[in-house]
């Protein structure tokens, strides 16, 4: 068996002892199974749900705010981070403002987004949107302050002096590991804060988890648990498909 193939099957293995330890909880008597309800009650709570009209609509609802939110967000970080990156006017003049403005939390942007934007799918995804942007931002300057300055040199003698040869045949080609890492890091923390953008009432995985909640469906909120887990599941293997071919130049 390969080493990847024995890396597959422990990690199988792994989620097979979590659910089993879970399940084995749940049925113990040791603790509620209303607030710990046990993994093999998601299935019948998933065609409940799909056979209520519930599921299907609210997972499309979130991956639209998704989807909007991390493109927004990843463009604009990737986008500011270089520019900072490479001008050293424009870092000293944003470098106060990101301090002041990194440390809050974008949930703390919710009241904001409610009066910009209404309770609306746009304010769900200007609030991912801020989560991703911090990731990529500073994922860029990482990758593009790391470029080996003997490339820049190569280019000048090379005729490549204009910002944007440089940008585009240079910078990023170089700092694509980076700034996929980056891109992998927010695809990911998008879908932690779904949940949270969908609070304040956007229809939504989030809206419904809380709608469950208040009626003690504790069964239902593991169900969307699990559907976002399988969806960051889904999203990450297709990003991480993407990356080998684009970086498949360093092999």
């Amino acid at each position: 068996m390969t080493r990847f193939g024995r890396g597959a099957w422990l990690s199988l293995l792994g989620l097979v002892l979590f659910f089993g330890a879970w399940e084995g909880l749940a049925r113990s008597g040791l603790v509620s199974a209303l607030l710990v309800p046990p993994p093999s009650r998601v299935p019948a709570a998933l065609v409940a749900e799909i056979a209520g009209g519930h599921w299907l609509p609210m997972v499309a609802a979130s991956l639209g705010h998704y989807i909007a939110g991390v493109v927004l967000g990843s463009l604009l970080g990737i986008a500011v981070g270089v520019s900072v990156a490479l001008s050293g006017r424009l870092d000293a003049l944003l470098a106060w403002v990101i301090r002041t403005l990194r440390p809050i939390p974008a949930i703390a942007w919710i009241p904001f987004a409610i009066i910009w934007f209404g309770v609306s799918e746009t304010a769900a995804s200007f609030i991912i949107s801020i989560t991703v942007f911090w990731l990529n931002f500073f994922a860029t300057v990482a990758a593009v302050r790391g470029i080996d300055k003997d490339l820049i040199e190569m280019a000048d003698a090379f005729g490549q002096r204009s910002l944007f040869a440089r940008v585009a045949k240079i910078v990023l080609p170089a700092a694509s590991p980076g700034i996929l890492s980056g891109l992998r890091a927010g695809i990911g923390q998008g879908w932690m804060t779904v949940v949270a953008a969908e609070l304040f009432g956007i229809p939504g995985i989030g809206q419904r988890m809380m709608e469950a909640s208040g009626l003690l469906a504790t069964h239902i909120v593991v169900l969307y648990m699990v559907t976002i887990a399988g969806l960051y599941g889904v999203t990450d293997f297709l990003f991480m498909t993407m990356q080998k071919r684009v970086l498949a130049w360093q092999r």
